[in-house]
């Protein structure tokens, strides 16, 4: 490249070299180089070389055009391709091939289609069977059934419904849309079947979860290779037949990494992570699907640590991140509101040229709502080349959870102005933020909405939602109107809302009967036991307390022991509630101290109401100054700059004496804190929440 680079330049500046002019008017060298950083996946060498390749050689020139497009497609810029496809004055089926496929393979579907449509306004090119290839792989999916049907209607007018090719992508499309039945359809009546077809429909009987049709054909095959064992092996992991596929797997004949990848994927799905962990570790060959597979899996399994650390690893070994790598990621920087990273991974994005994936960008809207910053949510999602409905949502869901109500109704309407329909989930979304700001007569018009005019009806979530919304409020009565108003059988959410609002209204009646509900549906959860029992203590009712302690004891059930996470440099630190482990530990506690006299000469009084002993006042006051977040805080109050924010996670619902001292530390040190509990964000600031106290 260096040696290129240098000719290049010398001819760019006009060099007399008549060896360095030939080699630079030569087009084919340029071709060769460009194919040379496919190889390496350099986009970087791609770049330089694009910009040394006079306009006038390119102009014209479509085989060097379409391999800038190629080059920039898997070296994974496609921002990048796209400007060079739109630049080309004549563009040939394979100009158009590359973009379909390039859009299909990167997870944008409406793109793919969308080239495709503008290709047959095109009359001087006609597609052929590698271009209906590639838009059938975009259309597979349900929500692209419609346009998959139209494309296959095409396919039969020009006559290449029996190319062996273009049969084998309609049989994968149907499959993957869960039409299995036209699928077999066409691959019975293919008049020619190739390797490829036989794979196509054992691998559409695996993904419908139809082992027995998929094992009878996969006995039939005349032929097999790594591909057809690999979908059988897949198809048992994904179907919860773990001891199947393994066995399976230890029989094939060969391997590859695919093979090693549908095993991890399956193992981690069925929640043997640890397995999963121990076979990637014993992989001979990784690629970045086999990252991708035990990233996704330890976020799945509960494991975000480990799972941002596995992401790290990948980087420091060169390995490329693709789309579906940063949609397995983002949600894990988000769930554990670690902002700077996801600020690096938001550049690193940008450099790969994945700004108009609507996957990806989702994914970035989502994480920094969830780091609880809504200003860079709600820039990303304007920046957005296109949005679908779970784009909407996801912004919409965002202001929900920080209780921004006017600014998710808002965007509701913009959404409606845009012509996006909204669906079962914008509902959901809506409905939170009449539930986090208490706005009940807002919750009951959305609710009759969504019934009334779009024809949606209510799902167990949206009648959580009205529970939820009515019990906090104090409408306990309406509350249970509306459980018994659901279809089927109430489910531990529901319960929960209701047990939830008994709390706060200290209502003991309706809570015992609650959670006799929530005991039924689910015997060793902890949550019941410890709210009712939070409801006792605050109602000094400690014998009832001890009974409860004595449930759990007798069940084997343990309490979910406080935790709350912090991102400091990048890293990850959490603190369990009186956590002594941490290196800092002797200085945590010394700000803590420092902390707690400041608080109570600003007037801060413990409420020890929260603390289900019954011991000594001094003692609760000693539970309440260990809790968790209060650790974390502590935390980043040593270890980040003054007057810069401090984010916390906490596992647990915030409790009502640590709200009341936040908001005094808030005020004291001069900074905002957001911490994200189970059931919302809080952001404090000069001494208030942004709550309201309504949470």
């Amino acid at each position: 490249m260096a040696a290129f680079q240098k000719h290049a330049n010398a001819n760019t500046f006009g060099s007399s070299y008549s060896h360095v002019e030939s080699l630079c008017e030569q087009s084919s060298t340029y071709v060769r180089a460009l194919q040379e950083c496919i190889r390496k996946k350099s986009l970087g060498e791609g770049r330089q070389i694009h910009a040394c390749i006079s306009k006038k050689l390119i102009a014209g020139n479509i085989i060097l055009q379409n391999t800038l497009i190629s080059m920039y497609v898997k070296c994974g810029s496609l921002v990048d391709a796209r400007r060079v496809f739109d630049e080309i004055a004549k563009k040939d089926v394979c100009s158009w091939t590359v973009m379909i496929a390039a859009y299909a393979r990167h997870g944008v579907p409406q793109q793919a289609l969308s080239v495709f449509y503008q290709m047959q306004q095109n009359a001087g090119v006609k597609p052929n069977n590698l271009t209906y290839s590639a838009v059938l792989s975009a259309c597979n999916n349900l929500e692209f059934l419609n346009q998959g049907m139209k494309i296959h209607q095409q396919i039969i007018k020009c006559g290449l419904a029996s190319n062996v090719f273009v049969a084998s992508a309609l049989v994968d499309k149907y499959a993957k849309c869960g039409k299995i039945d036209n699928a077999r359809q066409l691959f019975d009546k293919m008049g020619q079947r190739d390797l490829v077809s036989w794979n196509a429909m054992v691998s559409g009987y695996a993904q419908n979860g139809l082992m027995c049709e998929a094992l009878m054909l996969f006995k039939e095959m005349p032929e097999k290779n790594v591909i057809s064992w690999n979908s059988l092996v897949a198809g048992y992991a994904r179907n919860g037949a773990v001891d199947t596929a393994l066995k399976l797997f230890d029989e094939m004949p060969q391997r590859n990494v695919v093979s090693w990848n549908a095993m991890i994927s399956g193992l981690s799905q069925n929640g043997l992570i640890d397995e999963a962990l121990e076979l990637f570790k014993r992989m001979p060959q990784r690629t970045v699907v086999s990252w991708n597979a035990i990233i996704s899996g330890l976020a799945q399994n509960g494991r975000g640590e480990e799972s941002l650390q596995c992401f790290q690893e990948m980087k420091e070994i060169g390995m490329r991140a693709d789309f579906h790598t940063y949609g397995s990621i983002l949600p894990v920087c988000g769930n554990m509101a670690a902002l700077e990273l996801g600020v690096e991974i938001h550049e690193e994005i940008v450099r790969q040229g994945f700004e108009s994936n609507v996957v990806v960008m989702t994914g970035l809207v989502d994480m920094y709502a969830q780091c609880g910053s809504l200003g860079k949510a709600r820039q990303t999602f304007d920046k957005m080349h296109q949005r679908d409905v779970v784009a909407w949502n996801a912004m919409i869901a965002g202001y929900a959870m920080h209780g921004c109500a006017e600014e998710a109704f808002q965007l509701f309407e913009q959404m409606k102005s845009s012509g996006m329909s909204p669906n079962h989930i914008t509902f959901i979304c809506v409905l939170s933020a009449c539930v986090h700001a208490g706005l009940v007569d807002e919750g009951y018009q959305y609710f009759n909405s969504m019934c009334r005019h779009y024809h949606i009806e209510p799902k167990a979530d949206h009648y959580t939602c009205m529970v939820d919304l009515l019990g906090r409020a104090g409408r306990l009565e309406e509350a249970i109107h509306f459980i018994n108003r659901i279809p089927t059988k109430p489910d531990a959410v529901i319960w929960s809302c209701l047990l939830g609002a008994c709390r706060i209204h200290k209502n003991l009646e309706i809570a015992e009967w609650a959670a006799e509900h929530l005991f039924e549906l689910n015997p060793t959860d902890p949550a019941p036991y410890v709210l009712l029992s939070n409801i006792y203590a605050s109602a000094g009712r400690w014998d009832d307390i001890g009974k409860v302690r004595q449930v759990m004891k007798e069940k084997g059930i343990k309490k979910t022991p406080g935790c709350s996470w912090i991102e400091v440099g990048k890293k990850i630190h959490g603190f369990l509630v009186g956590d002594k482990s941490h290196p800092q530990t002797r200085e945590i506690y010394l700000e803590l101290e420092r902390l707690n006299s400041e608080m109570k000469m600003a007037g801060y009084v413990p409420d020890t109401s929260f603390v289900l002993s019954d011991v000594k006042e001094e003692e609760k006051e000693q539970v309440l100054f260990h809790h968790s977040e209060r650790l974390a805080i502590a935390f980043g109050l040593l270890n980040t700059f003054p007057g810069s924010t401090i984010r916390i996670v906490k596992n647990l619902r915030i409790c009502g004496d640590c709200h009341s001292a936040i908001k005094f530390i808030s005020m004291i040190v001069e900074r905002e804190i957001i911490v994200r509990d189970t059931y919302r964000y809080h952001h404090f600031k000069n001494g208030q929440c942004s709550c309201g106290n309504f949470w």
